[in-house]
């Protein structure tokens, strides 16, 4: 309980993270107006005007608020979902390629293991393109230079791989190292990682509607501009610091709607992606330092007893 109380109070009070940072600045010149409408209604000027509460309703900014807030952390929320899907199908792609596609040749053996790592270089370039970033090292390691040097040139890397991954398991099919079905099942689990890959550029390429944007912080403008007027009767020399406050939560809310609305980036709220690629990369290596096929090893077995 004494650690629990420890953590809490830490998070209250940690900036890495938070919004504070980026609404300081808004805060503290609402805070400066309140205490100058003080200053004014001190001096005798008739600045108090409690009707102006009335012309921007609390509760019409906290509806707005509200929508703008969970119409972001759905889009945050999707692209979490979809992350997790393109998780689930390189494991379970992976494993079937892995066990299914039978080894004729000692070369078949270097060939899965390629198409392994072609399904973590496909997250790893998914994170780039959504992040509007050039192929660079992080996939160096995963695909042969000619494939690096190929990516270059695409505009959607991500998708290129896709296609190498395919062209795999069809010449697999063709060499009769997997069957119809076997082919079906893991094209399906490829095009449920292409769907991923769409969804996440749906949700990258389709932002909030600038207007409503615009009229929200319009709205939030005129609100706190409002308020020192309406609070400098009953307030006094406490209304820029009641100000600062309301400005604090009403800016706060809107500033974590726009942080999590595009998921894909590099804030500390946004998805950890770089985690999620580096957890598929160590299952890869990981599912290749296991004993791949039944098949070859049946065969092995027999070649031993015969030579016995």
């Amino acid at each position: 309980m004494h650690s629990e109380k420890i953590h809490w109070f830490k998070l209250v009070f940690r900036l890495r993270g938070s919004v504070i940072p980026a609404i300081f600045y808004r805060v503290l010149i609402c805070a400066l107006f309140g205490f100058f409408i003080s200053l004014l209604y001190h001096l005798k000027f008739p600045v108090s005007q409690p009707v102006f509460g009335n012309l921007v309703p609390s509760v019409v900014i906290g509806l707005l608020l509200v929508f703008r807030t969970n119409t972001a952390y759905e889009r945050f929320w999707e692209g979490r979902k979809a992350w997790g899907t393109l998780v689930n199908n390189v494991r379970n792609l992976a494993r079937q390629i892995w066990v299914a596609v039978i080894e004729v040749n000692p070369e078949d053996r270097e060939s899965k293991i390629t198409t392994l790592r072609l399904l973590a270089a496909f997250a790893i370039a998914t994170k780039l393109h959504l992040r509007a970033k050039p192929v660079n090292q992080e996939l160096a390691s995963l695909i042969s230079p000619a494939q690096f040097n190929k990516l270059k040139t695409m505009n959607n890397p991500p998708l290129e791989i896709a296609f190498w991954i395919g062209d795999y398991l069809q010449i697999q099919y063709n060499r009769s190292c997997i069957d119809a079905y076997q082919l079906v099942a893991l094209q399906n689990l490829l095009n449920s990682m292409v769907d991923v890959l769409g969804a996440c550029e749906r949700i990258l390429k389709t932002p909030i509607p600038l207007a409503y944007a615009i009229h929200l912080k319009q709205l939030l403008l005129i609100y706190c501009s409002l308020l020192p007027f309406n609070l400098v009767g009953n307030l006094g020399w406490w209304t820029g610091a009641f100000v600062a406050l309301v400005s604090f939560i009403v800016f706060g809310v809107e500033e974590i709607g726009i942080e999590i609305e595009n998921p894909f980036g590099y804030d500390h709220n946004d998805l950890p992606l770089n985690a999620i690629c580096d957890t598929m990369v160590r299952n890869i290596e990981d599912l290749i330092s296991l004993s791949p096929s039944v098949h070859s090893y049946i065969g092995n077995s027999k070649t031993s007893q015969n030579s016995n």
